[in-house]
């Protein structure tokens, strides 16, 4: 099959297109500039599909999905077949979505559900992958790799009030601003169930928007609260948990966080800067005893990449608990959840403790993920 790969700086695109041209399939790589994709650029749909016909491929392919990518296969009848890795993805709620040239694959089932019920057809489930052997080659060739040893390791944004609508939020009258810190503190201690979007009442919703004004285009369908939830709220509760969770454990143990951000809020906490995702990041993964997955709140049921390519590195995984990871694994033999702050407390200090266990478990997940849950596992439901 030929394959035209719009490439951007996607995380895991190299491993795909390793996978894709192992399997046989000859794949076309094409710049492509999210830029000119958000701005909904009409020249650069053109260019687009100029490359699809010049090209005669069989699909098209992009991580995430690009409403002007859909246009442009649309245009030419050509299979648009996008695997979805951010949630929350406001483009999924685009009229485009609907085409019936595109095949949408999302990593959350709960995601799936909700755009079903909404009466989108043309996405599906289908979990994320990672690469075993790319990340064993990584290991074994950098020789010393003490630096990134530690007993608990975050790989990933603490996503604090930098963004600019969480500074916001203190212009909001003092009842709106309790309403919703009772939902951001209510919804910080529930794991698998996300209730803010239903909870934003319109006189809520009328106070968000003058603080914070927001603007879509006519052809998407999203709601209000959905928007406010997903790209406020469920941020601000992720920044909270993430805090809170890495406050405490690097009170008595040695946390590394690998992260872009300062973060002065954190003393005890050992940042190292951000780490490269293909070099840095299978060695960071291999050399903590335990991996934490704090998974982004918008993030209902699916296993997020991180905790795929911590099992990939032969890493030990600790995570929230997320519906889908019970698809897949087997909790306490592949992999280990906490539903608590307390359940995460004392989890971490057994397994720090029982290293003979923590060992057997990482092992465990990593010969999973190599077995089921390798790009090359996935090809053959992305090109069905």
């Amino acid at each position: 099959m030929k394959i035209l790969f719009l490439v951007w700086d996607s995380l895991g695109g190299l491993h795909l297109i390793k996978a894709l041209e192992k399997a046989g399939h000859e794949v076309i790589l094409f710049p492509f500039s999210k830029d000119l994709a958000a701005k909904r650029d009409e020249k650069y749909t053109y260019t687009i599909t100029e490359e699809i016909l010049k090209k005669t491929v069989d699909r098209v392919f992009t991580f995430n999905f690009f409403p002007i990518v859909a246009i442009a296969c649309k245009a030419c009848g050509i299979p648009y077949v996008s695997w979805v890795y951010d949630n929350p993805c406001i483009d999924l709620y685009s009229e485009t979505i609907k085409y019936e040239t595109n095949r949408t694959f999302l990593f959350d089932s709960q995601e799936v559900e909700k755009l079903n019920a909404l009466g989108v057809t043309t996405v599906q489930y289908l979990p994320l992958a990672t690469s075993p052997d790319f990340y064993k080659d990584q290991i074994e060739k950098c020789g010393d790799s003490s630096k990134y040893a530690c007993d608990i390791a975050f790989v990933g944004a603490t996503k604090t009030e930098s963004d600019s609508m969480f500074k916001q939020f203190d212009q909001l009258d003092s009842y709106t601003k309790g309403y919703l810190d009772s939902l951001i503190s209510a919804q910080k201690q529930i794991y698998g169930y996300n209730f803010i979007e239903q909870l934003l009442t319109p006189e809520i919703i009328q106070k968000l928007k003058a603080v914070y004004p927001i603007h879509l285009g006519n052809d998407y369908f999203a709601t209000e609260n959905w928007l406010f939830a997903n790209y406020y709220l469920h941020q601000k509760v992720t920044g909270i948990e993430r805090f809170e969770i890495l406050n405490m454990l690097s009170s008595q143990h040695d946390v590394n966080l690998y992260t872009l951000e300062p973060t002065p809020f954190l003393p005890k906490v050992h940042n190292l800067g951000q780490v490269n995702y293909y070099e840095e990041a299978p060695l960071a993964f291999y050399n903590a005893k335990i991996n934490l997955n704090i998974t982004l709140k918008s993030i209902t049921s699916g296993i997020p990449l991180r905790a795929l390519d911590i099992m990939g590195a032969g890493g030990f995984l600790l995570t929230n608990y997320q519906g889908d990871f019970l698809r897949h694994f087997v909790p306490d033999q592949d992999f280990v959840f906490y539903d608590s702050y307390e359940d995460l407390l004392e989890k971490t200090e057994y397994y720090l403790s029982h290293e003979k266990e923590r060992i057997e478990i990482a092992k465990n997940g990593y010969e999973k993920v190599c077995a089921s849950h390798t790009y090359g596992d996935r090809i053959c439901e992305l090109l069905s």
